[in-house]
C-alpha cells in the first residue's frame, strides 16, 4: 500500500487519514492544493485520494474545494457503543439544559483529545468552542480533564509526556502541577476548568463509569465566569449523570 505515494514506511490508510484531518472544522470547502501542504502528502498523491474518497462518498468535491462527506457520519452512526451512550445520555442533557440555560456536553476519549458526541445548547447559552463532532485537548477542556480524573497515574504519566499546549493564558502546562490538579479532582469526583479552553468560560463536568467496550466518558456544563455557580450546578450535574449510569445499566 506503501508503494503509490512514494512515501515508505506510510500506508495508504494513515494518508487518507491525515488527508480527513485538514478539513476545516467549521464544513467549509478547502482546496486540494491546500489540503496537500496540510496534509504533508504530495499534490499528485492528494488529487488520487480525493479522487477515491469522493467517489466513496468520504468527501465531496465542489466549486470552492472539497468537504466532509455524508459516508463519515453514516459510519459513525452504526457504532452501536456511541448510539447507547448518546440515546441514554441525551434526554438528561436536554434536561439539564432547560434547568440551566447553559450548553451541556458528552464526551469521549479519543486518543489525547475529548471528542464531543452530544450537545444540548439554546439562545441564551453562551458561545463555546465545543461542538459536536469537535476535539478538544484533555487537560484543557471540563469534560476532558473528568475523563483524566478516571485514568489511572501511569495513564496520566504517559499523557503528560506528550504535548501539553496552552489554550489561553490560563491553560495549566506545567505538567507538575497538572498531575497534582488531576489527583485533587480524582480525590473530588469531578473537574472544574475556568478560562482554559476559552477566556470568559468555566466549565465543570463529571466523569461516566467505565463500561466494558464503551470509551471513557464525561458530561459537563459550560457557563459564562461571571455567572457560574458550581455549587448550584455541580449537583444538578451529578444527578444527571447518575440518570445516565442507571439508564446505560438498564440497557445491558
Amino acid at each position: 500500500m506503501a508503494g503509490r505515494s512514494g512515501e515508505p514506511g506510510v500506508s495508504l490508510l494513515e494518508r487518507a487519514a491525515r488527508l480527513l484531518r485538514t478539513l476545516p472544522e467549521d464544513g467549509s470547502p478547502i482546496s486540494i492544493p491546500e489540503v496537500s501542504r496540510l496534509a504533508g502528502l504530495p499534490l499528485s498523491t492528494t488529487h488520487r485520494l480525493v479522487g477515491d474518497l469522493a467517489k466513496l462518498g468520504v468527501v465531496e468535491r465542489g466549486p470552492g474545494g472539497i468537504t466532509m462527506g455524508l459516508a463519515v457520519w453514516e459510519m459513525g452512526e452504526r457504532s452501536p457503543v456511541l448510539r447507547r451512550l448518546r440515546e441514554a445520555a441525551i434526554p438528561e442533557l436536554g434536561e439539564l439544559h432547560d434547568a440551566t440555560g447553559e450548553n451541556v456536553h458528552l464526551g469521549v476519549l479519543a486518543q489525547r483529545d475529548v471528542l464531543y458526541v452530544a450537545k444540548a445548547k439554546g439562545r441564551r447559552a453562551i458561545p463555546t468552542l465545543s461542538e459536536v463532532g469537535l476535539r478538544h485537548p484533555l487537560h484543557a477542556a471540563g469534560i476532558g480533564r473528568a475523563i483524566l480524573l478516571t485514568r489511572s497515574p501511569e495513564w496520566v504519566d504517559e499523557y503528560l509526556k506528550g504535548p501539553i499546549y496552552a489554550e489561553t493564558r490560563h491553560t495549566i502546562t506545567d505538567k507538575d502541577k497538572l498531575r497534582e490538579v488531576i489527583a485533587q479532582e480524582r480525590a473530588q469526583g469531578y473537574a472544574i476548568t475556568s478560562q482554559e479552553m476559552s477566556l470568559g468560560n468555566v466549565s465543570m463536568a463529571v466523569p461516566l463509569r467505565d463500561r466494558p467496550g464503551q470509551p471513557p466518558a464525561g458530561i459537563g456544563i459550560v457557563a459564562h465566569i461571571a455567572r457560574a455557580e458550581p455549587s448550584q450546578l455541580l449537583p444538578m450535574l451529578q444527578r444527571a449523570a447518575e440518570a445516565i449510569e442507571a439508564t446505560l445499566d438498564k440497557m445491558r
